[in-house]
């Protein structure tokens, strides 16, 4: 009778093991496909940053914008951030993931890997800087061979003219209050808000489905594209994947947010230093330093490839430790 009661004590812990795989199986989550969330987090972000922020710009504060208080202008620009980017990210981790912290990956993360991407965010920021001028220099000279060329160049002056008037509104201060409103508008809430978006939920979605540095690719080329900056479109795209590569090493929101903010806080404190026509022009004003930008991208570019290695290297070690 003793065997008998400790045969069926061993086989009911199996039973309930088995159960339980049994509901975890039936559970509704996700909803849908990890890339069909991805994309709607993608179009709803779009959608209701881009659309729907600009409209309850444009009726509180009318068609004149330059005629706007541009404290107001940071203040909307602050709650959509918020309201159109970082809430809906959450909203959708928790309707079609059911758990948000399983999406939105937070965790402290070791000084050691923090500073080691922080040395790259360092790096990487001036190298960018190079290859825009690069960039630029040749699309002057396409530009004057052709036709094609010189008018595609001109609409995109145009939109890079807006983007540069639009940032260099928000962008002035005349007192440190004003300053300190400037870098929770342009530094701070961007780089907490965009990072749950793009790098928390719509990247992990992607991981799901595809191997992750393909992710990161996919969402940093949708990064790219969503902040409307013709002549940054490659060098937000290399931001956005040093952005995913950190989230995904780290496994941690917390590391890209960082990086996100200081990439920022640097273009801030520039622009106060230095001014807007020295920092934010697409113009090539000296063709003469060409090989200049040359040997310093990359000197830059032969510095981060060596880190990327160490980075590397650093979570090898953890995960064999």
């Amino acid at each position: 009778m003793e065997e008998s009661n400790q045969s069926n004590n061993q086989i009911e812990p199996k039973k309930t093991e088995e159960v339980s795989n049994v509901l975890q199986s039936y559970s509704p989550y996700p909803i849908i496909s990890p890339v069909a969330a991805a994309f709607i987090g993608l179009i709803g972000g779009f959608v209701l940053y881009q659309f729907l922020g600009g409209l309850l710009t444009l009726l509180i504060f009318g068609f004149d914008l330059e005629a706007a208080p541009v404290n107001g202008l940071r203040l909307i620009t602050i709650a959509g951030q918020i309201l159109f980017i970082l809430l809906p990210a959450l909203l959708f981790s928790k309707w079609i993931y059911g758990d948000v912290s399983k999406i939105i990956l937070v965790k402290l993360p070791r000084l050691k890997e923090m500073l080691l991407f922080v040395i790259g965010i360092i790096i990487l920021t001036p190298m960018l800087q190079s290859f825009l001028y690069i960039q630029n220099y040749f699309i002057e000279r396409w530009a004057e061979s052709s036709q094609f060329i010189y008018s595609v160049k001109t609409l995109l002056d145009s939109l890079n003219e807006l983007i540069e008037k639009t940032f260099g509104n928000l962008m002035r201060a005349d007192n440190i209050p004003e300053m300190i409103l400037v870098v929770l508008t342009i530094s701070i809430v961007p780089a907490f808000c965009e990072e749950v978006l793009f790098r928390g939920y719509i990247q992990r979605s992607f991981e799901l489905k595809f191997k992750p540095y393909f992710a990161a690719i996919i969402t940093a080329i949708f990064f790219s594209a969503y902040h409307f900056n013709p002549y940054g479109i490659i060098p937000l795209a290399i931001l956005g994947f040093y952005f995913g590569f950190a989230a995904y090493s780290s496994q941690s929101l917390i590391i890209p947010i960082i990086l996100h903010f200081l990439n920022n806080f640097f273009a801030v404190m520039l622009y106060f230093v230095i001014g807007d026509d020295e920092l934010i022009t697409a113009d090539v004003v000296d063709p003469a330093s060409l090989n200049t930008n040359y040997l310093y991208f990359f000197s830059m570019l032969v510095l981060f490839v060596v880190l990327i290695i160490l980075i590397k290297q650093y979570y090898k070690k953890i995960k064999t430790a």
